[in-house]
């Protein structure tokens, strides 16, 4: 049996897979190496992921865990793969990056750009096999443009600084329950400032029919195209780059699926060619990793 896990800030999407073609699906808080330490990492796969799986622990042994993570940089990704190791002390563990993860479940092992849009953001150029360029999504603070973090961010902003006001801001602050001090302690003093404004986004997908939010979502797409997607196709004098003008653009995340109207009409306005979008990479990851599940025996 291998296992697949494909983790962002918010929640972790874990697959078991046996030989046989079965899978089990399951999910834990997300697992974040830069917002979480190792300690708390392991935590959550013995508190929330083995519980889950233990009555599935007779079908087989476990021979490698692939794990595909937000914040699973060559300097952080350790902290995750000690933390697995710890656990599974008899299997093969690799961790990269979520956007390899992304990358290999869009275009398998095919050329492509790839584009995370979930509580964060990412991007990257894939050539069949491995990641060639990669714009940096630097987090909700400094990047993250088209995530739902940010978009969360730019609501409450414009909620809170009168940008948006009358019944519409009203209902915000009912359906939340929010206040100021609300807001300012949870993003400056609770943990997982980037969950909790992730968590508000959902807000602007009900209220897509009025102008205000549809112009901030178009806006929050549109930034992300000019300060992430065009670089991977025009160098810094603006001028097109013959390597890669001819390569599709996939999308991966739940911004990306549950806003497809507004980020389709903003590709189209810029001249960009959306190829397909999947809200989860399991499926897609599944497909890329058949060939190492192998029959074991406990």
């Amino acid at each position: 049996m291998i296992i697949l896990a494909d983790s962002g800030s918010t929640k972790t999407h874990w697959c078991l897979m046996t030989a046989n073609g079965q899978s089990s699906d399951f999910y834990t808080d997300g697992i974040n190496p830069f917002y979480q330490t190792q300690n708390a990492m392991l935590n959550s796969i013995v508190n929330q992921f083995l519980p889950q799986i233990s009555q599935l622990m007779w079908a087989g042994t476990i021979t490698h865990i692939f794990f595909y993570g937000a914040g699973c940089t060559p300097e952080k990704k350790h902290f995750v793969a000690n933390a697995l190791q710890t656990v599974f002390k008899d299997a093969a563990v690799f961790v990269e990056s979520d956007i390899l993860g992304a990358a290999r479940a869009l275009w398998q092992h095919k050329q492509g750009i790839t584009c995370i849009l979930g509580t964060g953001s990412n991007s990257c150029q894939y050539d069949g096999e491995k990641i060639v360029k990669n714009v940096p999504s630097l987090g909700f603070i400094l990047g993250d443009e088209g995530g739902g973090a940010v978009l969360g961010k730019r609501l409450v902003a414009d909620i809170l600084k009168n940008q948006i006001t009358g019944p519409l801001k009203q209902e915000f602050l009912d359906k939340y329950h929010l206040t100021q001090a609300d807001v300012i302690e949870h993003v400056y003093r609770q943990p997982f400032p980037n969950r909790y404004l992730a968590s508000l986004s959902p807000f602007c997908a009900e209220h897509l029919d009025d102008k205000r939010i549809y112009d901030l979502v178009y806006d929050h797409f549109t930034d992300f195209v000019v300060r992430n997607l065009e670089q991977y196709y025009q160098d810094e004098n603006d001028v097109e780059i013959e390597d890669t003008k001819a390569l599709s653009v996939g999308f991966v995340g739940s911004i990306a699926y549950y806003y497809r109207p507004v980020l389709q009409q903003v590709l189209d306005d810029m001249g960009f060619t959306l190829s397909k979008i999947l809200i989860d990479p399991i499926e897609g990851l599944k497909e890329y990793h058949r060939a190492d599940i192998v029959p074991t025996q406990e």
